[in-house]
């Protein structure tokens, strides 16, 4: 399946900025078989975890993570923007490949005893990751892994989470 996942992802030059090569992934989502490999294959990896809820982040990880914490039998904890969620929130800002933002869940969307995976499309520099391990490390959540689509090898995501976060850190497709 890997060889198809490649095949789809789609290069576009300068954006969102000069200089950055975005990796389209939608056109695997689009595609049905390679949307439901990408869901089993990501779920497979972490099955016998224990994860009770999955967190994915704004926009792309909500597609990805539903999916898995469906399959994995887990709720699903959306990580989104500031000013999108209706009720009182926790915040965790991080930087981007190129800039900086941050990230809000309901304050009682996760609790203590709760196992948490980290899914999202794409890991560039670890940190959206980073942020979402903090956001459920600061609700007294433990961590049962990180699992991405994709991974930016060249900007050593896995590096940077290592300097944050301690845990398994799992990915499809490399881009070297």
């Amino acid at each position: 399946m890997t060889r198809l996942y490649e095949d789809l992802i789609i290069d576009i030059p300068d954006y969102p900025e000069p200089g950055v090569v975005f990796k389209d992934v939608t056109p695997v989502f689009a595609d049905a078989r390679a949307f439901a490999g990408v869901i089993d294959d990501l779920a497979e990896h972490f099955i016998g975890y224990g994860v009770t809820k999955v967190l994915g982040a704004e926009a792309r990880g909500f597609m990805v993570g539903s999916a898995v914490a469906y399959r994995l039998g887990a709720g699903f904890v959306p990580a989104r923007k500031p000013g999108k969620l209706p009720r009182k929130v926790v915040s965790q800002s991080y930087a981007l490949e190129y800039g900086t933002d941050s990230l809000e869940i309901h304050a009682d969307a996760l609790e203590p005893g709760d196992v948490v995976l980290i899914i999202d499309d794409l890991v560039a520099t670890g940190g959206t990751a980073v942020a979402m391990a903090k956001l459920a490390e600061s609700q007294g959540a433990k961590l049962a892994g990180m699992g991405f689509f994709l991974e930016l090898d060249f900007l050593n995501p896995r590096e940077a989470i290592a300097k944050d976060v301690d845990v398994e850190v799992f990915s499809l497709v490399h881009v070297k």
